[in-house]
């Protein structure tokens, strides 16, 4: 008898290797998952049928969905056979079917066979190609430029065959000519033409006031604006050359044509641009705020890099001439506290309210002996409050009620 078993499947093996390789196979992983379910085992013609049924399942259901079924009463295609099956049992195709039978019969003489026979109409659904795909095959998007740039690169390759031999060590990289690049197509949109559509005007002034009347588009910040008519081109190319959403800004969704980045900016709102945080630096060049500068000097280099004079400083604190203090990260516990140097000294509160309300209780008949008796009163009154809290926190803590969720401890 072979010492080589697996309790899992419940077979038997000549040698050790065959057992490993029987650890390795769907066979034995299908029966370890049985036995976590505490179900009985499967042999291995049993799990070569299920096998085979699940391929069956999953081809027959591949077709079903390649397989488009048309309703020529309703005029209505389905993608799926269940959604043609669920149409089937409305009471509009219900309605339409009458029609369309009646219709039928006209035309075909009584012959009810053609009738049932055209009702539905079954139709194999070619695969749609992606959208990037598409846009190359038709001319446009990113890839039909990339295609053409390696034609274009192809034709200055000669197509004979070079052998090993030829080939030199060369040490030195070799510069690229900037001919050599590849060459990014000209916009088509001008400062003339709306980002947003179709529209185009006669002048820029024109095509400002379209695209803010109808898209509500408007220019941030135009007082510091240098060149308009630059930032229009720039804008003009990144919607028609890349694609791009001039709100989204390579956050969003890829985009393959003109059209489609247009009407999602149309349809999302998008239709302005991101002035603000790291898109800042892309508008710098169209730009000028040195003008808003307090130490703005005409003539000055706005590039020019600017050195703060301190007024004061030591080895642990600088003073900027704004008058702000940058201290040393190891005097960071000293400036966390919330001091106030400044605040006056408390004054003490002033008695004559106090003396003016007692003299309205002696008016009313206060002595001085029911003035004792209350304010023994209350002291009774205060400690009984302190001993009831205390015991309160002694029960408490008994209790074992000060946690909020507390579970038992159970050995097991």
């Amino acid at each position: 008898m072979s010492q080589f078993t697996c309790l899992n499947c419940d077979v038997r093996f000549a040698t050790a290797e065959v057992q490993r390789e029987h650890y390795k196979t769907d066979w034995h992983r299908y029966n370890l998952k049985r036995r976590v379910a505490q179900l009985p085992p499967v042999t291995a013609e049993e799990f070569q049928q299920r096998v085979l049924s699940a391929r069956s399942a999953t081809e027959l259901a591949l077709e079903e969905q390649k397989i488009s079924t048309y309703c020529n009463a309703c005029r209505k295609q389905f993608g799926s056979q269940k959604a043609h099956d669920n149409h089937l049992n409305s009471k509009k195709h219900k309605e339409c079917l009458v029609k369309f039978e009646y219709q039928q019969m006209t035309a075909s003489a009584g012959s009810s066979s053609t009738v049932s026979a055209s009702v539905c109409t079954r139709s194999v659904v070619e695969p749609r190609p992606h959208p990037a795909l598409a846009a190359a095959a038709a001319g446009k998007g990113r890839l039909a430029f990339a295609e053409r740039a390696k034609q274009v690169d192809g034709e200055n390759v000669d197509d004979d065959e070079v052998d090993d031999d030829e080939f030199e060590d060369i040490d030195e990289e070799e510069e690229v000519d900037s001919d050599e690049w590849d060459k990014i197509p000209e916009n088509p949109l001008t400062e003339r033409d709306c980002l947003f559509c179709k529209q185009s005007s006669e002048d820029m002034v024109e095509n400002l006031k379209h695209m803010s009347v109808a898209h509500s588009f408007f220019i941030p910040d135009t007082e510091f604006c240098t060149d308009l008519e630059g930032l229009l081109y720039y804008l003009g190319e990144k919607v028609a050359n890349y694609f791009v959403c001039l709100w989204c800004n390579d956050r969003g969704k890829t985009f393959y044509s003109l059209d489609s980045v247009r009407k999602h900016m149309v349809d999302k709102g998008h239709c302005q641009m991101l002035h603000e945080g790291v898109a800042l630096a892309e508008y710098a060049d169209y730009y000028d705020y040195s003008e808003s500068y307090p130490d703005n000097k005409d003539g000055m280099d706005i590039d020019e890099e600017v050195v703060p004079d301190l007024l004061d400083g030591d080895e642990y604190q600088l003073v900027l001439p704004s008058g702000a203090v940058i201290g040393h990260r190891s005097l960071l516990r000293y400036y966390k506290q919330r001091l106030h140097p400044e605040r006056g000294v408390i004054i003490k509160k002033s008695d004559r309210k106090l003396h003016h309300v007692l003299s309205e209780y002696r008016a009313l008949g206060w002595t001085q002996t029911q003035q004792k008796a209350a304010a023994s009163k209350a002291r009774d009154i205060h400690l009984m409050k302190r001993v009831q809290s205390k015991w309160q926190m002694k029960l408490g803590t008994k209790a074992n009620k000060l946690q909020k969720h507390y579970r038992a401890q159970i050995l097991i």
